[in-house]
Order: structure tokens, then C-alpha cells, then sequence
């Protein structure tokens, strides 16, 4: 499969996770419950999450576009999909379940599984296009922080 398919596809199962996330979200940042939590000073506004989530989500199309045209493999799917439930199952256990201490161990583990495509995979083929990884990586550490100050402080 070439680099253009592979790219289409992963893009509309990111931005697809990235919607079915948010729907699972019972109001999230609107809800009664989230606008009551002690959160952090450094909590951005509501518009940087959904323009920081769309920037990173096409960065991740790209990777994984160029990481499966190279090295395509059960395993890889495997992995993939992981970080897809992941990614979508924090919204739901943090914003609609309110389990922030849950919430804070599955993105500290989509932060590992990241970390593991951005370290594992860096052939010749792939050692730049790791670092379309960089903005994800960063802002999961800044989504565990703000996660961490809502456990640690409430």
C-alpha cells in the first residue's frame, strides 16, 4: 500500500477516534463537574485543545503513514489500535466517569506506548519522520500534568 492510502486511512481513524472521544466525553470541559475541579493555573483554554488535538492527530497520520509503508506488521496493528483505545478511553474514563486517578494511568501508559513508537522505530527510512512525533509526546506530558494537578489536588 503506498504512503498517500496508508496516510487517509490513519487520518480518518484518528480524527474519527478524536470525535467518537469527544462525543464519550458527556460535556467534558462544559460539564458541571469538570468546571468545579480545582485545576491547574497553566490549564490552557478550551479552543487549544480541540486546535492542539487536530495538529497532532495529522502529525500522527503522517508518521504512521511512513512507519507502516515501511514496516507494516501484526504487531504494529496491534500496537496502533492500543493507542487508539487509549487515546479515546481516557475521555471517557476522566470526563464521563469522573476516575481522574484512571484517567492519569491511561495517559501515563498512552505517554509509554508513544514514547515506544517515537524510540523503537528509527531506521534510515524513519529517522526523521519520528519527530512528527514530538508535538503528541508534548502534549500528553502536559495533559498528565494537568491530570496529575486534578488528582493530587482535589
Amino acid at each position: 500500500m503506498n504512503k498517500t492510502i496508508y496516510f487517509i486511512i490513519f487520518l480518518v481513524i484518528n480524527l474519527g477516534g478524536l470525535a467518537l472521544g469527544s462525543w464519550l466525553m458527556n460535556n467534558g470541559p462544559t460539564s458541571q463537574w469538570y468546571l468545579n475541579l480545582n485545576k491547574a493555573p497553566w490549564t490552557p483554554p478550551g479552543w487549544v485543545f480541540g486546535t492542539a488535538w487536530s495538529f497532532i492527530m495529522l502529525c500522527f497520520s503522517w508518521y504512521l503513514a511512513e512507519l507502516f509503508h515501511n514496516r507494516s506488521s501484526k504487531f504494529l496493528w496491534f500496537v496502533y489500535i492500543f493507542q487508539v483505545i487509549l487515546n479515546v478511553g481516557w475521555n471517557w474514563v476522566f470526563f464521563n466517569q469522573h476516575h481522574t486517578k484512571i484517567g492519569l494511568f491511561v495517559i501515563s501508559l498512552l505517554l509509554l506506548v508513544i514514547s515506544y513508537f517515537f524510540i523503537t522505530f528509527r531506521n534510515d527510512r524513519l529517522e526523521y519522520a519520528k519527530y512528527l512525533l514530538v508535538p503528541y509526546l508534548i502534549w500528553l506530558c502536559i495533559a498528565i500534568s494537568l491530570n496529575g494537578y486534578v488528582v493530587f489536588n482535589n
